[in-house]
């Protein structure tokens, strides 16, 4: 089988989705299937990646929409060649411009390949209803009216990340009826093996850590509830100064994250090492204690999945998409309500469990990625079911 996977960018600094596409791709090949992708980069761009599939650049569009006068003509010459096209997120050209070249090939009586798209979380109504994201709800109104919708409806069928995703994409928009709904589930590959370079190349990224420590490991970003948990854990300091030390790792070079610096500057067990790449990241996941995330709104998360595979409870909100499969399989912990006081009983509780227990906790972790979050068996499961539809 062959697939061409559409996607708006594969820069690694996009985010999550092109890193998810990454994921995927290679454990696909495993059974049989050949990738190929085409995104809006210029040819000049390095991803600075190993990638050993073939990518094609075909330049920026135009506006944030990503308008690009040549991809339809680019999708109805080569579509034919392949066996099914998946449009990884939504809400710029790329999805639309399938439909339309779908449009042209069948009005010239040609063989076209099964359309799938994938949202990655794009449908949450989170986007919809956040009260910072106002203007950025209405564009998606309107962009939904004009193009998402034919374009969804159309689709042979869309593909979820998770039963949670699955169920909140039928409560945004009006007019959302697509042909099939299939939760095909996601995962990442395996940590690599624990070694002492690791915890080498951690440890040398904050020297002055000495103690035991909670990770924060993502983009340092008002969504991601990193200002609420600064508030809760220097909160939860005054009255236990035995807590193990926070870090919080990701980019430092924006408004918000000095912001949050300057919250967390009284407290000196709070840890600011920047972004975490490679061994020191492996290094930051196996030498936590647990790993949190109260994010206001999450699909998938590869970072939480990231840590489960290295035996790490995780902290996370019961806003993230995956924290059903976390909750049932024993895993970590689950935060109903984002609140200060909420962390704090959360904080509170987890420093309370004796290490033994803790590690049984990771195990679980670790099972519940095993059996959900696993790539390589998520990747044969997207294969079949691609093929019976």
């Amino acid at each position: 089988m062959k697939i061409l996977h559409v996607i708006s960018s594969m820069n690694p600094s996009a985010g999550g989705t092109s890193q998810a596409v990454r994921n995927l791709i290679p454990n696909l090949q495993k059974f049989d299937t050949e990738s190929e992708v085409i995104c809006f980069d210029s040819a000049e761009l390095d991803y600075r990646t190993a990638d050993n599939f073939k990518i094609f650049k075909i330049g920026k569009g135009k506006t944030s929409y990503q308008y690009h006068p040549l991809l339809v003509c680019w999708l109805a010459h080569n579509l034919p060649k392949y066996d099914a096209v998946i449009v990884h997120g939504i809400w710029q050209y790329h999805n639309y411009a399938i439909f339309r070249a779908v449009r042209i090939l069948k009005k010239k009586i040609i063989i076209i390949p099964k359309v799938v798209i994938m949202p990655h979380g794009m449908l949450d109504p989170y986007f919809q209803k956040a009260s910072n994201r106002q203007w950025k709800a209405l564009r998606n109104n309107i962009i939904w009216k004009l193009t998402e919708r034919v374009s969804i409806n159309n689709a042979d069928a869309i593909f979820f990340t998770c039963e949670e995703e699955l169920l909140l994409a039928k409560t945004t928009f009006k007019g959302y009826k697509p042909k099939k709904e299939i939760n095909v589930g996601f995962g990442i590959p395996s940590a690599p093996a624990k070694t002492a370079e690791m915890q080498g190349a951690f440890r040398q990224s904050i020297p002055l850590l000495k103690n035991k420590f909670w990770l924060f490991l993502s983009r340092i970003d008002p969504k991601k509830g990193v200002a609420i948990l600064i508030d809760a854990y220097n909160e939860f300091c005054l009255v236990n100064q035995t807590v193990p030390d926070l870090v919080i790792a990701g980019p430092t070079n924006s408004l918000f994250a000095e912001k949050m610096i300057a919250k967390a500057k009284n407290n000196s067990k709070i840890h600011f090492p920047g972004m975490l790449t490679g061994e020191a990241k492996w290094g930051a996941f196996y030498c936590c204690e647990v790993y949190l995330l109260p994010s206001y709104q999450e699909n998938f998360g590869i970072a939480i999945v990231e840590a489960m595979s290295c035996k790490k409870p995780v902290l996370i909100s019961n806003n993230i998409n995956i924290w059903k499969e976390i909750e049932t399989g024993n895993g970590g912990f689950i935060l109903n309500q984002i609140s200060i006081s909420g962390i704090k009983e959360q904080l509170k509780k987890i420093s309370l469990i004796p290490n033994d227990e803790l590690q049984k906790i990771g195990e679980q972790a670790h099972q519940t990625y095993k059996k959900k979050f696993s790539i390589r068996e998520r990747a044969k499961e997207f294969c079949k079911t691609i093929t019976e539809i």
